[in-house]
């Protein structure tokens, strides 16, 4: 079982932290482009290792290595521009600087760096809020707490999605709305589901689980 995907998200000059650098002069079509690239390398990978069912099995390292890669060069854009927003790479770029970061499990410096520049960004117009609010969801489920707006999920024994914890659960439905969201009965609907596994391999996969939090440096 792939950790990424076992708390999953779901994808549909302004966010500068002081001392995170500043932009300027418009959309940066190359620096779009590749950080477009950077997801669409992201995705592809994902897709072909859940083709063969190795997604499930574990963080596999092939998908790990290209989580890794793609957070070290949007260290190198943040440190030198700041978040880039859609001032400086346009929606799509913006969208999957996003991505890129929420597949960034393996580092949480950098989630928590990049969760106060989402937020600034936010409050800027240089990104919708759902991608704050997947990001701060994320941060919450991997440091043991409970997540606000139910965007992470995991699987019950059947394969079929559930909602990882969710603080005060009967208004999860207005924050998802505040943000645009759909409500959590339509998400899981149509959440991906994963092979089931017998209650011996999930216990053993808890425990990797456990281990890697602590491994990583998020417990």
């Amino acid at each position: 079982m792939e950790i990424a995907n076992r708390v999953t998200a779901e994808s549909a000059a302004a966010g500068h932290q002081p001392g995170e650098g500043g932009g300027g002069g418009g959309v940066n079509p190359a620096l779009r482009d590749e950080l477009v690239a950077l997801k669409e390398s992201d995705l592809a990978v994902r897709a072909r290792l859940a083709a063969d069912g190795s997604l499930f099995q574990g963080y596999h390292p092939e998908m790990e290595a290209v989580h890794r890669r793609n957070a070290a060069r949007l260290t190198e854009i943040i440190d030198q521009s700041g978040w880039p927003g859609v001032s400086l790479v346009g929606e799509e770029g913006a969208e999957a600087a996003w991505l890129i970061v929420q597949h960034a499990i393996g580092e949480p410096a950098l989630q928590r760096r990049c969760l106060a520049l989402l937020q600034a960004a936010a409050r800027a117009g240089e990104a919708p809020p759902y991608q704050a609010a997947y990001l701060e969801d994320r941060i919450r489920i991997f440091e043991g707490r409970k997540q606000l707006y139910g965007t992470q999920l995991d699987s019950g024994p059947d394969g079929e999605p559930v909602p990882s914890p969710i603080e005060d659960p009967d208004t999860v439905d207005e924050r998802r709305r505040a943000l645009g969201l759909e409500p959590m009965a339509v998400r899981l609907a149509r959440a991906e589901r994963v092979p089931p596994m017998d209650p011996e391999r999930r216990a053993q996969w808890q425990r990797e689980y456990e281990a890697w939090l602590r491994r990583t440096g998020w417990r």
